[in-house]
């Protein structure tokens, strides 16, 4: 950058090259910029200033907090196309379609909702001259440990409710995203007193140090099962609370009578949204025989017009696998299921052309329980599709799994499907959509899909210690 260049979020970020760890363009592999290589020692200095600054950040009252934060929306927006270049080119999902620029607008609607919803002392007791109310304090510090696939948007569902009610927040980004939540901190670092909100861009070590911490009062975790574990291990050393939102391999049972044509968009985004990269992402479809066809020749048509490629040309909706590591993944489990005798209807192989982390939506047909590619959440472009006859083995197959993020019920009688909807073992079960969020509805999961719920007046009582006055 020359000096009558304007300074980028990215330079505000990056570091000299032998200060930092190199992270490449998700799609090309080259080098973008270089992520600061943070140590444990700066992360005992963070929670360090993290606890200092959490008192006078506290006294401020909801209020203020409130109206910070929805500066903080505003200048989001202000910064919005900035802001999803970068995570285009470091994450790889494209700017259009529910990508990029959504995620960036999800950070500013996250945000502001955090700020904006009441939460009132809750009466719990009332008789005569006794009264017991609940009142919601702040906890103290919140470390929050991010993933790769929706790195600024998670990051905002941690850190905008913990600073709503008062905490102070030490975010550990994921080593393969982290110059994209540096960028959001920076942002929420122009509004925020010193020491409020610091992020700690280091590798798993500091991950494990942050998880154990004496420091920390509350941990907000999104990512893999096995991570979850690791982290519920070590709180036990300082008996944070957890929020954890673990791995899904989330179910859909397609009921007969539906009307394929109807469900066919919303269908093929619950698979394939962030090119399959997202926790709550529907991952194993089973189809009524009635319709098995048609939802197969319908998903496998869209997945072969569907234009994928590099996210910052404007008509691609797909993008590559974020790492090489989620690539092998999806490589391996196709590869499973045709050496199994499934048939791949369209895609099933990695498209070279396009990028070396590139991997062609992928519908597998006439494949059964038992295979990795459905028994494995696949975290990637690549959907099993199961035929059943009976209602009751479709339910007790979606159930089997050790997961229970969510799962959906497709079907043109709503009556029905909310009957069946009830008897999903899931933390959220939609119905004629997959995945869909919304910052009033609490949202986690089941099973050993986590624990904890976000999102609304629930996610704030996550974030806040609850006391009782009683009288």
């Amino acid at each position: 950058m020359s000096q009558t260049d304007t300074p980028t979020l990215l330079d505000s970020v990056t570091v000299p090259v032998e200060q930092g760890r190199a992270i490449p363009d998700a799609a090309t592999r080259e080098t973008i910029g270089y992520a600061p290589v943070h140590t444990v020692a700066d992360l005992d200095a963070a929670i360090a200033s993290a606890r200092a600054a959490q008192p006078a950040w506290s006294a401020l009252g909801h209020a203020q907090r409130s109206r910070i934060l929805n500066s903080i929306a505003d200048e989001i927006e202000a910064n919005a196309e900035e802001l999803a270049v970068l995570l285009s080119r470091e994450q790889g999902k494209p700017l259009n379609g529910p990508n990029a620029r959504f995620e960036v607008g999800a950070c500013a609607v996250w945000t502001r909702d955090a700020a904006d919803t009441v939460l009132e002392p809750e009466v719990v007791f009332e008789a005569e001259d006794s009264r017991a109310e609940i009142h919601y304090d702040a906890l103290g510090v919140v470390g929050a440990i991010g993933p790769w696939n929706w790195p600024m948007m998670i990051s905002v569902w941690q850190i905008a409710p913990s600073l709503r009610m008062g905490n102070t927040v030490v975010v550990k980004p994921s080593e393969y995203t982290p110059l994209s939540v540096l960028a959001l901190v920076e942002i929420f670092n122009r509004h925020l007193p010193a020491g409020v909100l610091t992020a700690v861009s280091g590798d798993r070590e500091v991950g494990a140090a942050l998880a154990a911490h004496p420091g920390l009062d509350k941990i907000m975790f999104t990512g893999s099962t096995a991570t979850g574990r690791r982290i519920v291990e070590s709180s036990a050393h300082n008996l944070a609370r957890l929020t954890l939102e673990l791995g899904g391999n989330d179910a859909g049972i397609v009921l007969p009578g539906t009307d394929v044509a109807a469900i066919a968009d919303d269908l093929f985004w619950g698979c394939f949204i962030n090119t399959g990269q997202t926790c709550a992402a529907l991952k194993r479809l089973y189809v009524h025989d009635s319709v098995y066809d048609e939802v197969v020749d319908t998903l496998a048509g869209m997945a072969a017009a569907v234009p994928m490629g590099g996210g910052l040309d404007e008509g691609n909706v797909l993008g590559p696998l974020q790492n090489e590591k989620q690539f092998e993944i999806v490589s391996r489990l196709v590869e499973d299921a045709r050496a199994r005798g499934a048939r791949v209807v369209v895609g099933g192989e990695p498209a070279t052309d396009l990028g070396p982390l590139f991997y062609r939506a992928t519908v597998v047909a006439d494949i059964e329980d038992g295979a990795s590619l459905v028994d494995e959440e696949q975290f990637g472009p690549a959907i099993p599709v199961i035929k059943y006859t009976d209602l009751d083995d479709a339910v007790r197959r979606a159930n089997a799994s050790q997961q229970g993020l969510g799962a959906s019920v497709w079907s043109s009688d709503p009556d029905e499907a909310v009957e069946v909807a009830t008897r999903l073992q899931a933390g959220t079960v939609w119905i004629n959509q997959h995945g869909a969020l919304n910052p009033h509805i609490p949202f986690g999961g089941t099973k050993q899909s986590g624990y904890g719920q976000e999102f609304g007046v629930a996610g704030l009582k996550a974030v806040a210690a609850p006391k009782v006055i009683s009288r």
